[in-house]
């Protein structure tokens, strides 16, 4: 796959995205070639590119948040979309933000410091002075819900803004597995041991960049004790009876409620 920066393709699915949302028509679809040509008049600097293998084309709208969208057009938070769309759907979508952030910050060579320039090959960015590659980025995390005598254990993260009770997750270390991962992400965060770790699905989370990967497990031993730079509160609920807890279209959700 390679990245082209000037529009070719009229047959694109068109990804006109801000930070956390996506532009899309009134009647909830996405804009066409042609209202992304229209729209990027309104934000001409801003990075675009269109990638013909998977048919996404994407564009960073960088336009003030008073600004009046043209009559026709809307803001969808990208959680809303995913949440409203199959899982294939909801993943273009997923690329589009992701890449269009890992865009925004490699532009220069990691090995010798040179300037980046997309590739002509690959969806990458080559280094002219030293030929390396760079791909985008994935992190690779781990999310799990711990069950005990028919509850889910599901906690408040100190850094969020809103008094929603989540999933344990975590960003995997370097030379461990992701069983590894989701034992000490447990046992840091909550105090508890665990076992019967089972993987259960992966998603494609594009805030910024990261690999969901979802796992169940039962509580083995120990009382909760909180990581309190990292967990404000954590308790264990019915899963028919959580409190504000993260919506369909993540992987979240299906742990939580056992459908997977």
């Amino acid at each position: 796959m390679a990245f082209i920066t000037n529009p070719v393709s009229s047959k694109s699915n068109c990804y006109i995205l801000t930070e956390k949302e996506l532009i899309v028509c009134s009647n909830g679809s996405l804009p066409s070639f042609e209202d992304t040509l229209m729209l990027r008049k309104l934000s001409p600097d801003s990075d675009f590119f269109d990638e013909k293998e998977t048919g996404i084309c994407a564009m960073e709208f960088e336009i003030s948040e008073n600004a009046v969208l043209p009559q026709g057009f809307e803001k969808k938070l990208l959680r809303e979309y995913f949440a409203e769309n199959d899982e294939f759907t909801g993943s273009m979508a997923a690329r589009a933000r992701a890449i269009l952030t890992w865009r925004h910050e490699t532009k220069f060579c990691g090995k010798c410091g040179g300037k980046l320039a997309d590739s002509y090959k690959f969806s990458a960015r080559e280094c002219y002075a030293c030929k390396k590659n760079h791909f985008p980025r994935i992190e690779p995390c781990i999310i799990v819900v711990v069950k005990k005598d028919g509850k889910v254990l599901l906690v408040n993260h100190t850094y969020r803004n809103q008094d929603i009770y989540a999933c344990i997750a975590g960003f995997m270390e370097a030379g461990e597995s992701a069983e590894n991962a989701v034992q000490r992400e447990v046992f840091e965060e909550t105090g508890i041991k665990i076992k019967n770790i089972k993987y259960r699905g992966s998603q494609g989370w594009p805030f910024p960049d990261q690999l969901m990967l979802g796992f169940t497990a039962e509580y083995e031993s120990g009382e909760l004790k909180l990581q309190k730079e990292e967990i404000a509160d954590a308790k264990w609920f019915d899963p028919d009876n959580c409190p504000a807890s993260p919506k369909p279209g993540s992987i979240a959700y299906k742990l939580i409620h056992g459908l997977y």
